[in-house]
Protein backbone atom coordinates (compact mmCIF):
# COMPACT_ATOMS: atom_id res chain seq x y z
CA UNK A 1 0.00 0.00 0.00
CA UNK A 2 0.87 3.68 -0.56
CA UNK A 3 2.20 5.87 2.32
CA UNK A 4 1.63 9.50 3.06
CA UNK A 5 4.69 10.37 2.94
CA UNK A 6 4.14 13.96 4.58
CA UNK A 7 2.10 11.78 7.38
CA UNK A 8 5.36 9.94 7.63
CA UNK A 9 7.29 12.55 7.90
CA UNK A 10 5.16 13.88 10.75
CA UNK A 11 5.14 10.30 12.70
CA UNK A 12 8.89 10.18 12.66
CA UNK A 13 10.36 13.95 12.60
CA UNK A 14 11.66 13.38 9.42
CA UNK A 15 12.48 17.22 7.92
CA UNK A 16 13.72 16.62 4.01
CA UNK A 17 13.58 13.31 1.76
CA UNK A 18 16.23 12.39 -1.18
CA UNK A 19 14.15 11.50 -3.82
CA UNK A 20 16.69 9.16 -5.22
CA UNK A 21 17.58 7.30 -8.78
CA UNK A 22 20.07 5.63 -10.08
CA UNK A 23 21.23 6.14 -14.06
CA UNK A 24 22.98 4.03 -16.47
CA UNK A 25 26.21 4.37 -15.25
CA UNK A 26 25.30 3.36 -11.84
CA UNK A 27 25.27 7.03 -10.17
CA UNK A 28 22.79 8.06 -7.33
CA UNK A 29 21.09 11.13 -8.64
CA UNK A 30 18.77 12.92 -5.84
CA UNK A 31 16.99 15.87 -4.84
CA UNK A 32 16.92 16.95 -1.22
CA UNK A 33 13.02 17.70 -0.81
CA UNK A 34 11.86 19.30 2.40
CA UNK A 35 9.07 17.19 4.19
CA UNK A 36 7.00 20.35 3.48
CA UNK A 37 6.57 19.68 0.09
CA UNK A 38 6.86 16.08 0.15
CA UNK A 39 3.14 15.85 -0.88
CA UNK A 40 3.30 17.79 -4.20
CA UNK A 41 5.92 15.59 -5.44
CA UNK A 42 4.53 12.44 -4.21
CA UNK A 43 1.56 12.91 -6.53
CA UNK A 44 3.39 14.94 -9.41
CA UNK A 45 7.20 13.91 -8.99
CA UNK A 46 10.03 15.46 -8.56
CA UNK A 47 11.45 17.49 -11.86
CA UNK A 48 14.73 16.72 -13.62
CA UNK A 49 16.90 17.16 -16.91
CA UNK A 50 17.33 13.84 -18.05
CA UNK A 51 20.02 14.63 -20.25
CA UNK A 52 22.28 16.29 -16.94
CA UNK A 53 22.62 12.60 -15.97
CA UNK A 54 23.41 9.01 -17.94
CA UNK A 55 20.06 8.30 -19.46
CA UNK A 56 20.37 9.22 -23.04
CA UNK A 57 18.39 12.04 -23.25
CA UNK A 58 19.10 15.52 -24.77
CA UNK A 59 18.69 19.09 -23.34
CA UNK A 60 15.59 19.28 -25.48
CA UNK A 61 13.65 16.23 -23.94
CA UNK A 62 11.26 17.40 -21.43
CA UNK A 63 11.69 16.81 -17.67
CA UNK A 64 11.70 13.63 -16.31
CA UNK A 65 10.00 13.09 -13.18
CA UNK A 66 11.10 11.20 -10.22
CA UNK A 67 7.72 9.96 -8.29
CA UNK A 68 9.18 8.66 -5.37
CA UNK A 69 7.87 4.83 -4.01
CA UNK A 70 7.07 5.19 -0.84
CA UNK A 71 6.98 1.54 0.22
CA UNK A 72 11.23 2.49 -0.29
CA UNK A 73 11.59 4.64 2.25
CA UNK A 74 14.54 4.44 4.75
CA UNK A 75 15.11 6.79 7.44
CA UNK A 76 18.93 7.95 7.42
CA UNK A 77 20.12 5.65 10.82
CA UNK A 78 23.07 8.71 10.95
CA UNK A 79 20.89 11.12 10.24
CA UNK A 80 17.70 10.68 10.83
CA UNK A 81 15.79 14.04 9.65
CA UNK A 82 16.49 12.90 6.96
CA UNK A 83 14.58 10.09 4.94
CA UNK A 84 16.30 8.28 1.66
CA UNK A 85 13.31 7.34 -0.92
CA UNK A 86 13.73 5.16 -4.40
CA UNK A 87 11.77 7.02 -7.11
CA UNK A 88 10.30 6.07 -10.36
CA UNK A 89 11.06 7.81 -13.22
CA UNK A 90 8.29 8.86 -15.63
CA UNK A 91 8.25 10.86 -18.36
CA UNK A 92 5.33 12.41 -20.54
CA UNK A 93 2.81 10.13 -18.02
CA UNK A 94 4.92 7.25 -18.58
CA UNK A 95 8.00 5.09 -17.26
CA UNK A 96 11.11 6.15 -18.64
CA UNK A 97 11.80 2.99 -20.26
CA UNK A 98 15.58 3.15 -20.19
CA UNK A 99 15.65 4.38 -16.08
CA UNK A 100 17.55 1.15 -14.53
CA UNK A 101 14.56 0.79 -11.50
CA UNK A 102 11.72 0.32 -14.46
CA UNK A 103 13.28 -2.49 -16.63
CA UNK A 104 13.63 -3.80 -13.13
CA UNK A 105 10.28 -3.85 -12.39
CA UNK A 106 8.98 -4.36 -16.01
CA UNK A 107 11.37 -7.94 -15.94
CA UNK A 108 9.60 -8.14 -12.50
CA UNK A 109 5.76 -8.01 -14.08
CA UNK A 110 6.85 -10.48 -16.74
CA UNK A 111 8.02 -12.94 -13.80
CA UNK A 112 4.21 -11.80 -12.10
CA UNK A 113 2.49 -12.91 -14.78
CA UNK A 114 4.26 -16.34 -15.40
CA UNK A 115 3.50 -16.59 -11.14
CA UNK A 116 6.99 -16.56 -10.54
CA UNK A 117 8.62 -13.94 -7.94
CA UNK A 118 12.49 -13.69 -8.25
CA UNK A 119 14.40 -13.49 -4.45
CA UNK A 120 17.90 -12.49 -4.11
CA UNK A 121 20.65 -11.66 -2.05
CA UNK A 122 24.20 -9.98 -2.63
CA UNK A 123 27.16 -9.76 -1.20
CA UNK A 124 28.31 -6.46 -1.32
CA UNK A 125 32.45 -6.63 -1.43
CA UNK A 126 34.45 -3.24 -0.55
CA UNK A 127 37.91 -1.90 0.27
CA UNK A 128 38.50 0.82 2.91
CA UNK A 129 40.89 3.32 1.45
CA UNK A 130 43.00 6.48 2.67
CA UNK A 131 40.93 9.56 2.20
CA UNK A 132 42.61 9.90 -1.23
CA UNK A 133 41.79 6.43 -2.53
CA UNK A 134 45.70 6.01 -3.60
CA UNK A 135 46.27 3.00 -0.63
CA UNK A 136 44.89 0.73 2.01
CA UNK A 137 43.77 2.69 4.99
CA UNK A 138 45.18 0.05 7.62
CA UNK A 139 48.85 0.16 7.51
CA UNK A 140 49.35 -2.98 9.90
CA UNK A 141 46.74 -5.04 7.78
CA UNK A 142 49.76 -6.84 5.57
CA UNK A 143 48.81 -10.40 5.35
CA UNK A 144 48.85 -12.47 2.55
CA UNK A 145 46.11 -14.34 3.62
CA UNK A 146 44.05 -11.46 4.72
CA UNK A 147 40.65 -13.08 4.82
CA UNK A 148 39.03 -13.44 8.37
CA UNK A 149 41.83 -11.62 9.63
CA UNK A 150 40.49 -11.55 13.54
CA UNK A 151 42.73 -8.49 14.64
CA UNK A 152 42.06 -6.43 10.99
CA UNK A 153 38.58 -6.86 11.57
CA UNK A 154 38.49 -5.35 14.99
CA UNK A 155 40.44 -2.46 13.84
CA UNK A 156 37.49 -1.39 12.02
CA UNK A 157 34.93 -2.33 14.99
CA UNK A 158 33.40 1.14 15.03
CA UNK A 159 32.99 1.77 11.55
CA UNK A 160 31.37 -1.83 10.53
CA UNK A 161 29.53 -1.84 13.78
CA UNK A 162 27.77 1.68 13.17
CA UNK A 163 26.81 0.39 9.34
CA UNK A 164 25.60 -2.91 11.08
CA UNK A 165 23.27 -1.62 13.41
CA UNK A 166 22.03 0.86 10.79
CA UNK A 167 20.95 -2.48 9.08
CA UNK A 168 19.64 -4.01 12.49
CA UNK A 169 17.36 -0.63 12.96
CA UNK A 170 16.07 -0.47 9.63
CA UNK A 171 15.13 -4.70 9.60
CA UNK A 172 17.34 -5.99 6.88
CA UNK A 173 18.29 -8.46 9.13
CA UNK A 174 21.98 -8.59 9.03
CA UNK A 175 23.56 -11.84 10.10
CA UNK A 176 27.65 -11.34 9.57
CA UNK A 177 30.63 -9.26 8.56
CA UNK A 178 34.44 -10.50 7.50
CA UNK A 179 37.78 -9.24 7.04
CA UNK A 180 37.46 -10.27 2.74
CA UNK A 181 40.29 -11.98 1.30
CA UNK A 182 42.08 -8.86 0.10
CA UNK A 183 44.23 -6.83 2.59
CA UNK A 184 41.65 -3.78 3.62
CA UNK A 185 38.66 -5.85 2.15
CA UNK A 186 35.04 -6.38 4.11
CA UNK A 187 32.19 -7.92 3.14
CA UNK A 188 28.69 -7.13 5.43
CA UNK A 189 25.70 -9.69 4.85
CA UNK A 190 22.21 -9.57 4.96
CA UNK A 191 18.89 -11.07 4.47
CA UNK A 192 17.39 -11.96 1.26
CA UNK A 193 14.26 -10.47 -0.14
CA UNK A 194 12.56 -9.92 -3.41
CA UNK A 195 14.32 -8.53 -6.37
CA UNK A 196 13.06 -4.98 -6.17
CA UNK A 197 13.45 -4.20 -2.36
CA UNK A 198 17.41 -5.91 -2.51
CA UNK A 199 18.39 -3.49 -5.13
CA UNK A 200 16.84 -0.54 -3.03
CA UNK A 201 18.77 -1.94 -0.34
CA UNK A 202 22.22 -2.56 -2.44
CA UNK A 203 21.91 1.23 -3.74
CA UNK A 204 21.33 2.59 -0.32
CA UNK A 205 24.05 -0.21 1.30
CA UNK A 206 26.60 1.51 -1.30
CA UNK A 207 25.65 5.16 -0.11
CA UNK A 208 25.70 4.20 3.34
CA UNK A 209 29.18 2.42 3.48
CA UNK A 210 30.66 5.45 1.31
CA UNK A 211 29.33 7.93 4.00
CA UNK A 212 29.92 6.54 6.98
CA UNK A 213 33.44 6.20 5.91
CA UNK A 214 33.89 9.64 4.96
CA UNK A 215 32.81 10.52 8.17
CA UNK A 216 35.84 8.95 9.58
CA UNK A 217 38.16 10.42 7.01
CA UNK A 218 38.10 7.18 4.84
CA UNK A 219 36.89 6.32 1.32
CA UNK A 220 35.42 3.21 0.81
CA UNK A 221 35.41 1.54 -2.98
CA UNK A 222 33.69 -1.33 -4.24
CA UNK A 223 35.33 -0.67 -7.42
CA UNK A 224 36.40 -4.62 -9.39
CA UNK A 225 40.05 -4.46 -8.87
CA UNK A 226 40.92 -1.04 -7.62
CA UNK A 227 44.56 -3.54 -6.66
CA UNK A 228 46.36 -5.80 -9.77
CA UNK A 229 47.51 -7.72 -6.77
CA UNK A 230 45.15 -8.41 -4.57
CA UNK A 231 41.43 -9.89 -4.83
CA UNK A 232 38.73 -7.97 -6.28
CA UNK A 233 35.23 -6.77 -5.28
CA UNK A 234 32.73 -9.12 -6.14
CA UNK A 235 28.53 -8.81 -5.54
CA UNK A 236 27.97 -12.33 -5.83
CA UNK A 237 24.22 -12.93 -6.17
CA UNK A 238 22.46 -15.69 -4.70
CA UNK A 239 18.82 -16.37 -6.32
CA UNK A 240 15.68 -18.55 -5.87
CA UNK A 241 12.31 -18.25 -7.83
CA UNK A 242 8.93 -18.47 -5.49
CA UNK A 243 5.60 -18.79 -6.28
CA UNK A 244 2.54 -16.14 -4.93
CA UNK A 245 2.09 -19.19 -2.01
CA UNK A 246 5.39 -18.49 -0.86
CA UNK A 247 6.76 -22.04 -2.05
CA UNK A 248 10.48 -21.93 -2.96
CA UNK A 249 10.43 -23.14 -6.77
CA UNK A 250 14.08 -23.88 -6.57
CA UNK A 251 13.84 -26.67 -4.04
CA UNK A 252 13.74 -30.15 -5.23
CA UNK A 253 10.37 -31.40 -4.18
CA UNK A 254 11.20 -34.70 -3.88
CA UNK A 255 13.96 -34.01 -1.56
CA UNK A 256 16.98 -35.60 -3.61
CA UNK A 257 18.46 -32.64 -5.57
CA UNK A 258 20.01 -29.61 -4.60
CA UNK A 259 17.95 -28.16 -7.49
CA UNK A 260 14.45 -28.54 -8.89
CA UNK A 261 13.84 -28.96 -12.36
CA UNK A 262 12.56 -25.54 -12.81
CA UNK A 263 15.75 -24.25 -11.17
CA UNK A 264 17.83 -26.36 -13.51
CA UNK A 265 15.92 -24.86 -16.51
CA UNK A 266 16.21 -21.40 -15.16
CA UNK A 267 20.35 -22.10 -14.60
CA UNK A 268 20.41 -23.35 -17.93
CA UNK A 269 19.27 -19.89 -19.20
CA UNK A 270 22.23 -18.58 -16.85
CA UNK A 271 24.48 -20.55 -18.58
CA UNK A 272 23.45 -20.45 -22.23
CA UNK A 273 23.70 -16.28 -21.72
CA UNK A 274 26.28 -15.75 -19.72
CA UNK A 275 28.61 -14.59 -22.27
CA UNK A 276 25.95 -11.24 -22.51
CA UNK A 277 25.12 -11.43 -19.21
CA UNK A 278 28.29 -9.89 -18.28
CA UNK A 279 27.35 -6.76 -19.81
CA UNK A 280 25.89 -5.96 -16.74
CA UNK A 281 27.30 -8.19 -14.00
CA UNK A 282 30.58 -7.31 -15.15
CA UNK A 283 29.62 -3.46 -16.42
CA UNK A 284 32.98 -1.46 -15.97
CA UNK A 285 36.50 -1.21 -18.50
CA UNK A 286 37.89 -2.11 -14.62
CA UNK A 287 35.75 -5.61 -14.07
CA UNK A 288 37.56 -7.52 -16.76
CA UNK A 289 40.81 -7.13 -14.09
CA UNK A 290 38.69 -9.35 -12.11
CA UNK A 291 37.11 -11.88 -13.70
CA UNK A 292 40.10 -14.08 -15.88
CA UNK A 293 42.56 -12.55 -13.42
CA UNK A 294 45.80 -14.35 -13.06
CA UNK A 295 46.49 -15.42 -8.96
CA UNK A 296 46.87 -12.76 -6.31
CA UNK A 297 48.83 -12.52 -3.52
CA UNK A 298 46.20 -14.76 -1.54
CA UNK A 299 46.51 -17.60 -3.50
CA UNK A 300 43.40 -17.85 -5.70
CA UNK A 301 41.12 -14.55 -7.09
CA UNK A 302 37.84 -16.64 -5.63
CA UNK A 303 36.17 -14.92 -9.55
CA UNK A 304 35.54 -17.07 -12.60
CA UNK A 305 37.49 -17.99 -15.32
CA UNK A 306 35.03 -19.97 -17.14
CA UNK A 307 31.33 -20.78 -17.88
CA UNK A 308 30.68 -23.50 -15.56
CA UNK A 309 28.73 -24.27 -12.65
CA UNK A 310 29.41 -26.92 -9.82
CA UNK A 311 28.14 -28.06 -6.02
CA UNK A 312 29.75 -26.01 -2.95
CA UNK A 313 32.73 -25.10 -4.95
CA UNK A 314 34.23 -21.46 -5.50
CA UNK A 315 35.74 -21.89 -8.23
CA UNK A 316 33.04 -21.85 -10.75
CA UNK A 317 31.02 -19.43 -12.46
CA UNK A 318 27.87 -20.35 -10.19
CA UNK A 319 28.22 -22.30 -6.77
CA UNK A 320 25.16 -24.21 -5.43
CA UNK A 321 25.70 -23.97 -1.76
CA UNK A 322 22.56 -25.50 -0.66
CA UNK A 323 19.56 -26.80 -1.71
CA UNK A 324 16.95 -24.31 -3.12
CA UNK A 325 19.24 -21.47 -4.37
CA UNK A 326 22.38 -21.16 -6.51
CA UNK A 327 25.03 -18.20 -6.54
CA UNK A 328 26.30 -16.27 -9.09
CA UNK A 329 29.63 -15.57 -8.44
CA UNK A 330 30.16 -13.48 -11.54
CA UNK A 331 28.65 -10.06 -10.67
CA UNK A 332 31.20 -7.43 -9.18
CA UNK A 333 30.88 -4.30 -7.04
CA UNK A 334 30.64 -1.89 -10.92
CA UNK A 335 27.12 -3.96 -11.14
CA UNK A 336 24.05 -1.46 -10.94
CA UNK A 337 21.64 -3.01 -8.25
CA UNK A 338 18.83 -2.81 -10.80
CA UNK A 339 19.84 -3.81 -13.94
CA UNK A 340 22.00 -7.26 -12.24
CA UNK A 341 18.17 -8.83 -11.49
CA UNK A 342 16.71 -7.38 -14.05
CA UNK A 343 19.09 -9.53 -16.68
CA UNK A 344 19.60 -12.68 -14.79
CA UNK A 345 15.35 -12.46 -14.47
CA UNK A 346 15.07 -12.24 -17.89
CA UNK A 347 17.84 -15.07 -19.13
CA UNK A 348 15.93 -17.12 -16.25
CA UNK A 349 13.06 -16.78 -17.59
CA UNK A 350 13.90 -17.74 -21.15
CA UNK A 351 15.66 -20.85 -19.66
CA UNK A 352 12.27 -21.48 -18.07
CA UNK A 353 10.65 -21.40 -21.65
CA UNK A 354 12.54 -23.05 -23.82
CA UNK A 355 13.83 -25.78 -21.31
CA UNK A 356 17.41 -25.07 -21.37
CA UNK A 357 19.85 -27.37 -19.79
CA UNK A 358 22.80 -25.88 -17.76
CA UNK A 359 25.13 -29.11 -18.89
CA UNK A 360 27.04 -30.91 -17.30
CA UNK A 361 27.74 -29.97 -13.59
CA UNK A 362 31.76 -29.86 -12.69
CA UNK A 363 33.01 -30.47 -9.32
CA UNK A 364 37.03 -29.90 -9.70
CA UNK A 365 39.10 -27.41 -8.99
CA UNK A 366 38.77 -24.98 -12.18
CA UNK A 367 41.47 -22.92 -11.25
CA UNK A 368 43.96 -26.22 -11.42
CA UNK A 369 42.17 -28.42 -13.87
CA UNK A 370 44.10 -26.81 -17.22
CA UNK A 371 42.05 -29.71 -19.21
CA UNK A 372 38.41 -28.95 -17.97
CA UNK A 373 39.73 -24.93 -18.21
CA UNK A 374 40.33 -25.37 -21.80
CA UNK A 375 37.28 -27.00 -23.12
CA UNK A 376 35.05 -24.66 -21.05
CA UNK A 377 32.99 -21.77 -22.58
CA UNK A 378 35.07 -18.92 -21.81
CA UNK A 379 33.91 -15.53 -20.13
CA UNK A 380 34.45 -11.95 -22.15
CA UNK A 381 38.22 -11.00 -22.00
CA UNK A 382 37.13 -7.23 -21.66
CA UNK A 383 34.14 -4.64 -21.73
CA UNK A 384 34.04 -4.82 -25.26
CA UNK A 385 33.71 -8.76 -26.06
CA UNK A 386 30.43 -8.37 -23.52
CA UNK A 387 29.12 -5.68 -25.24
CA UNK A 388 28.79 -7.55 -28.49
CA UNK A 389 28.10 -10.29 -26.66
CA UNK A 390 24.68 -8.09 -25.31
CA UNK A 391 23.60 -6.65 -28.33
CA UNK A 392 23.92 -10.07 -30.38
CA UNK A 393 21.33 -11.58 -27.72
CA UNK A 394 18.00 -11.80 -28.65
CA UNK A 395 17.29 -13.15 -25.43
CA UNK A 396 18.31 -9.93 -23.46
CA UNK A 397 17.89 -7.06 -26.12
CA UNK A 398 14.33 -8.06 -26.38
CA UNK A 399 13.62 -9.47 -22.84
CA UNK A 400 15.16 -5.66 -21.38
CA UNK A 401 13.69 -3.54 -24.28
CA UNK A 402 14.88 -1.85 -27.50
CA UNK A 403 14.85 1.94 -25.77
CA UNK A 404 16.53 0.67 -23.03
CA UNK A 405 19.05 -1.50 -24.89
CA UNK A 406 20.07 1.30 -27.39
CA UNK A 407 20.49 3.76 -24.54
CA UNK A 408 22.65 1.61 -22.55
CA UNK A 409 25.30 0.20 -25.54
CA UNK A 410 25.43 3.87 -26.78
CA UNK A 411 26.54 4.64 -23.17
CA UNK A 412 28.89 1.93 -22.54
CA UNK A 413 30.47 2.13 -26.27
CA UNK A 414 31.48 5.93 -25.24
CA UNK A 415 33.10 4.39 -21.98
CA UNK A 416 34.84 1.52 -24.02
CA UNK A 417 35.92 4.24 -26.49
CA UNK A 418 37.17 6.71 -23.46
CA UNK A 419 39.03 4.17 -22.40
CA UNK A 420 40.99 3.45 -25.64
CA UNK A 421 41.69 7.47 -26.00
CA UNK A 422 43.97 7.33 -22.95
CA UNK A 423 48.13 5.97 -22.78
CA UNK A 424 48.89 3.75 -19.40
CA UNK A 425 51.66 3.76 -17.73
CA UNK A 426 52.32 0.30 -18.93
CA UNK A 427 52.44 1.41 -22.29
CA UNK A 428 54.54 3.67 -21.63
CA UNK A 429 56.95 1.75 -19.60
CA UNK A 430 57.23 -1.07 -22.37
CA UNK A 431 57.07 0.69 -25.51
CA UNK A 432 58.66 4.43 -24.81
CA UNK A 433 62.38 2.86 -26.22
CA UNK A 434 60.02 0.66 -28.70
Amino acid sequence: MTADLESLARERGIKYFLISFSDLAGTARAKLVPASAIADMQRDGAGFAGFAAWLDMTPADPDILAVPDSSSVIQLPWKPEVAWVAADLRIDGHPLAQAPRSVLRAAMRRATEAGYELRTGVECEFFILSADGREIADVADRQTKPCYDQHALMRRYDLIAEICDAMHQLGWGPYQNDHEDANGQFEMNWQYADALTTADRHTFFKYMVRTLAEQRGLRATFMPKPFSHLTGNGCHVHVSLWDTRGTNLFADPAGKQDLSPLAAHFLGGVMHSAAALCAFTNPAVNSYRRINAPTTTSGATWSPNTITYGGNNRTHMVRIPAPGRFELRLPDGAANPYLLPAAILIVGLDGIAHGRSPGARHDENMYEASGSVDAAAKLPENLADALDAFEKSVVLTEGLGSRFTEAYLKHKRAEWRSYLGHVSPWETEHTLDC
